[in-house]
């Protein structure tokens, strides 16, 4: 028997994945933990700095430490109320996000 195709109705190969379309109904992410970073100017290099130095939490924690000492030098009789509210605020959360690391580490 010939055989006969109407145009346009040539071979078709389609894999279909359950998974692709259940993913793009979560706007194309699907996990326990998804993170957005937003957006970055050079993704690439956000992605390294992540790898090789050190998460966000640890390179805040290294700025606050370093802030911390500039606090304790700092003469606290020259600051205006706003300045050492800021100051105080500051002082407190890291008091308390010390509170939290001593939770965790016994």
């Amino acid at each position: 028997m010939p055989m006969f195709k109407l145009p346009l109705s040539g071979d078709v190969a389609q894999t279909i994945n359950p998974w692709t379309s259940m993913v793009q109904m979560f706007g194309g992410q699907f996990g326990l933990i998804n993170i957005n970073l937003g957006k970055s100017r050079n993704p690439a290099v956000e992605q390294a700095i992540l790898e090789d130095v050190g998460s966000y939490g640890r390179q805040i924690g290294r700025i606050s430490e370093a802030l911390e000492v500039v606090v304790r030098k700092l003469d606290s009789d020259t600051l205006s109320a706003a300045d050492r509210k800021a100051i105080d605020d500051f002082t407190d959360m890291m008091a308390e996000v010390q509170k939290v690391k001593n939770r965790h580490t016994g």
